[in-house]
């Protein structure tokens, strides 16, 4: 939908340091500052638009009473990867500096994004840990979020392999494209082959089935080894970056991390990365409330 007339909201399309951005602001003048919340849409960084998240953002601004700016990050593979986080990134500092323009508590920000848009949310709040010069962000908020790309095996990838809309394989096609590769990499990836072993040992101990409740493992079976391939992991190295593996970031990094509100689904391939984020940053002694929709599909 284009920005229409709202009986609650003054609805503006603006630029944040050059982002698109479209920013939804009560209409009733408040007593005191209010809390701002950014979006940042899904769509495996290729798909999805400020328009069509139109309703979505307006909801969100009317029933939590908060200025919302939804973001209009450039699209993959017309903008090369990492062009989506950068845009989220440098919208979400402009908005950070200039949130009293816009009658915004600095610090009582949000950020919050479903799927691709958690991802980025989990790397905007990652790298703006160690920022002095701006306000904190208050919270984030991840709605199924896609957090790792090491592992394609664990028990939510194999009961929702096949499940409507995005299936496992359509998962890793949907990311070679985002990241612009070749898609007959799909099966070594999904078979595990993209990682070294040295990875594997390393990151076991975030990124692994026995971390997953047991109610949510019933049927997993262990997948067979795989053998590596080193040419599909020089192909592919930015998988295993945090800016796109967040799950993978240092603990360092991860306790800094603000209060998070995670929401996943059952019956969704990327469960159990909001399940195994959940822990990490449990386990780091930062707040997390968790939303399960138990009949949700991604």
């Amino acid at each position: 939908l284009p920005a229409c007339r709202d009986s609650k909201l003054f609805i503006k399309d603006l630029h944040f340091d050059e982002v698109p951005v479209r920013i939804y602001l009560p209409r009733v003048p408040s007593a005191s500052k209010q809390r701002g919340v950014i979006f940042f849409h899904g769509g495996c960084g290729m798909f999805g638009s400020i328009r069509s998240y139109e309703r979505i953002c307006r909801y969100i601004a009317r029933k939590s009473d908060s200025v919302v700016v939804s973001v209009g990050y450039r699209l993959s593979p017309e903008y090369k990867y990492p062009a989506q986080t950068l845009d989220c990134l440098a919208a979400t500092v402009h908005f950070l500096k200039t949130a009293e323009n816009y009658g915004v508590d600095p610090d009582r920000i949000i950020v919050c994004g479903d799927s691709a848009g958690g991802a980025f949310t989990a790397t905007v709040c990652q790298e703006l840990v160690n920022r002095s010069d701006i306000p904190k962000i208050r919270a984030q908020v991840l709605i199924y979020p896609f957090l790792q790309a090491l592992n394609f095996n664990l028990p939510s990838h194999q009961k929702n392999a096949f499940i409507a809309f995005l299936s496992r394989e359509r998962t890793v096609r949907f990311i070679l494209k985002y990241l612009n590769k070749d898609s007959s990499m799909k099966e070594a990836i999904l078979a595990g082959s993209h990682v070294p072993e040295s990875m594997n040992l390393k990151y076991r101990k975030w990124i692994n089935p026995d971390f997953i409740p047991e109610i949510f493992r019933l049927g997993y079976k262990p997948p067979l080894p795989t053998s590596f391939l080193p040419q599909v992991h020089e192909e592919t190295k930015e998988l295993l970056e945090t800016r796109l593996s967040p799950l993978l970031a240092e603990d360092a990094v991860v306790c800094c991390l603000p209060d998070t509100c995670i929401i996943t689904c059952q019956h969704d391939v990327l469960r159990d990365d909001g399940l195994l984020y959940k822990k990490r940053l449990e386990d780091n002694d930062v707040k997390v409330t968790w939303h399960h929709m138990e009949e949700g599909f991604h």
